[in-house]
């Protein structure tokens, strides 16, 4: 299901919902107007009823219970194809009063604007302040780096104990590189570890790749030129360490 996603300032002044850590994606916060909405813009074939009287940009209504809100759509390259930009509750006994006020916000927005400016805006509404804004897109970066943090942790965790049980090479593809993991562990002898990368990868990502492998000092990182059993292909790096056998078993023994 395609998620809208609330703006920072929904989320905790409309809504009045604190701000989660970044592991939990802003869209996935349970809130019976961002689950509505959610609903509403994941089937294309759902009519949406424009807000009119925001006439600077287009936002369509979202209702459920006594919420209200005012979804608004982003390009569809954006990472973020759709957002709540404005949420509140209908008081009780009145029909529209949350779009009235809606309303009338943008339109002494717009009153603000063209009295601080030389050039007037031609529309009777301005909700620019209401649209994601520097501090939204970079909580979602936040969240990315966040999210690709945890399944390199997990994905990693997953090839080092393949590769203890069975000494072959376990690898997983990432978004622009492949990441491959070799360790060959003998009774009385040191364990090796050999981590492959194949791609286009920034010298920062090859160092957050290493100090996340467990048991392996991280300043005794070594390039290589082969791999024990062929040589580099293209594209390929590889560099290699001794893992504590210490914690190679406690891997395996958690597994």
């Amino acid at each position: 299901m395609a998620h809208v996603r609330p703006t920072i300032r929904v989320l905790r002044h409309d809504l009045g919902i604190p701000i989660p850590p970044a592991n939990l994606p802003l869209e996935s916060v349970e809130h019976p107007l961002l689950d509505k909405a959610s609903h509403q813009f994941a089937d294309p074939d759902i009519a949406h009823e424009r807000i009119r009287a925001i006439d600077d940009t287009v936002m369509f209504k979202v209702k459920v219970q006594r919420w209200r809100g005012a979804v608004w759509r982003d390009e569809p390259s954006a990472d973020v194809k759709a957002w709540l930009v404005a949420g509140g509750m209908r008081e009780e006994g009145s029909g529209d009063d949350f779009y009235s006020a809606l309303t009338a916000e943008t339109r002494a927005a717009r009153a603000r604007y063209n009295a601080e400016h030389d050039k007037p805006l031609i529309t009777d509404a301005y909700s620019a302040h209401l649209l994601p804004g520097p501090d939204d897109h970079d909580r979602y970066r936040l969240e990315s780096a966040t999210r690709f943090a945890l399944r390199l942790n997990r994905t990693i965790r997953e090839l080092v104990c393949g590769s203890l049980r069975d000494g072959h090479e376990h690898a997983a593809d990432f978004s622009g590189f492949r990441l491959g993991i070799l360790i060959r562990a003998e009774d009385g002898h040191e364990t090796y570890v050999a981590i492959r990368i194949t791609g286009s990868v920034l010298r920062d990502l090859v160092t957050l790749i290493l100090s996340r492998m467990p048991g392996c000092p991280p300043e005794a990182w070594f390039p290589e030129v082969a791999l024990p059993e062929r040589d580099l292909l293209p594209a390929e790096q590889v560099w290699s360490n001794l893992m504590d056998p210490k914690a190679a078993a406690l891997l395996l023994d958690e597994e």
